[in-house]
């Protein structure tokens, strides 16, 4: 499928919109075919082994095929806040982020621009770009998205938010959330395989798969500790997160409109740990907090 194509008739996430984005139509993401970013900078708040000491080069893209209404970076992926750019920008931008001393490039909420950052990645790597290619997505991706990657992407951070339907359908606005995710993560893991550290501890290759516990529903996220130990055991990192905070549209919500059960957190680690979990990353306590979000 020819990156020209992914425009004309965009069917990079599964909404399935169909549009001609190269003749300015607008689909659910309100994306154009021009790129637009919110944020470059070196990020020192993702696992240990993405960030390290000198912090992750993330650069976060503007909209979102999601619509979750706890999203924490609500300006941008449903505000629309950020910059449009041309793709010899984000290339520059990417060589920068490595004279910064970046230990990866992290592209945060890109799906819907794919087509655009693979012409950046080969333009930088004819420019002495050298670091691994890091894709921090929510999952919601088409397979051809990601099967399109292959070569690419290093390293794939993949959300797994909800095991049952009826909570994507609900906070995400998506229907058949886990198995378009599951699909999509399937071909992350076989494309890069089992993870790989250099001497310092920073991922070089691999899946982490992350989850973000939500208020009382502690039993689907055993659900998907369950899905992802059965399927993969230790081929890939999970990533339990509590960093959960009442924002955005919550307030609608009342049964998410609070902070996580701290106790429920600990329930889900020593299941995890029960299960047979070995390669995991957990949360402190006190994550979920505004001073966590960035600013924009």
């Amino acid at each position: 499928m020819s990156n020209e194509y992914m425009l004309e008739n965009c069917r990079l996430c599964a909404r399935n919109c169909g549009v001609n984005r190269l003749k300015g139509q607008i689909g659910y993401c309100r994306s154009s075919k021009n790129l637009k970013i919110a944020r470059a900078a070196l990020h020192f708040w993702e696992e240990p082994c993405i960030s390290g000491e000198k912090g992750s080069g993330t650069v976060f893209f503007s909209s979102c095929s999601l619509g979750c209404v706890f999203c924490q970076n609500h300006c941008i992926s449903q505000g629309d806040m950020g910059k449009e750019i041309t793709i010899e920008r984000l290339s520059e931008i990417f060589i920068e982020l490595q004279e910064q001393g970046a230990m990866n490039i992290n592209l945060v909420t890109p799906t819907h621009f794919v087509p655009q950052i693979i012409e950046s990645i080969d333009i930088a790597k004819n420019n002495g770009l050298n670091l691994p290619i890091v894709y921090n997505t929510s999952s919601y991706d088409n397979l051809e998205t990601i099967k399109a990657l292959k070569g690419y992407v290093d390293i794939y951070l993949p959300d797994l938010k909800y095991f049952d339907d009826k909570y994507a359908i609900k906070y995400s606005k998506v229907k058949n959330y886990f198995h378009i995710a599951t699909g999509a993560i399937k071909e992350m893991v076989k494309q890069v395989g089992e993870p790989a550290f250099n001497n310092d501890g920073i991922m070089e290759k691999g899946v982490i798969i992350r989850h973000m516990m939500l208020p009382g529903l502690l039993f689907d996220s055993k659900k998907i500790v369950d899905y992802v130990y059965n399927k993969y055991s230790d081929r890939v990192y999970l990533s339990l997160m509590n960093q959960y905070t009442p924002y955005n549209k919550v307030s609608e919500y009342p049964e998410i409109n609070k902070p996580l059960n701290q106790k429920h957190y600990e329930a889900l680690i020593d299941y995890a740990l029960n299960l047979g979990v070995v390669n995991g990353f957990i949360q402190d306590e006190g994550t979920c907090s505004q001073s966590f979000i960035p600013q924009w």
